[in-house]
């Protein structure tokens, strides 16, 4: 599986797993809805499962994705400072979304 990171959002991934909450868990990016053709995003704390892939990025932090979700494959994680602040999650090439 392949997941992009920017660098405004591997900084503020980087914070989260510094958090107490995080003790011991990695980031997971997980499917909230899935609404045909495009999917919604969420990010939690979790650890690896039976049919978790651990993807490391080129910004030095390794990504949680369960491998039996397609739209999971190539999402695009960023992160904003301007108008609205947060993180943006989509992915090119299936369509889907997170705010």
């Amino acid at each position: 599986m392949k997941v992009k990171v920017n660098r405004n959002a591997a900084k503020e991934l980087k914070k989260m797993l510094e958090t107490e909450e995080a003790q011991g868990k990695m980031i997971r990016i997980h499917i909230d809805h899935v609404h045909g053709d495009h999917a919604h995003y969420g990010i939690s704390y979790d650890t690896p499962g039976e049919h978790d892939e651990v993807v490391q990025t080129d910004k030095d932090i390794d990504i949680l994705v369960d491998t039996r979700e397609d739209f999971l494959d190539g999402i695009w994680i960023q992160y904003f400072y301007v108008d609205d602040q947060g993180f943006v999650i989509t992915n090119p090439s299936k369509g889907g979304h997170h705010h």
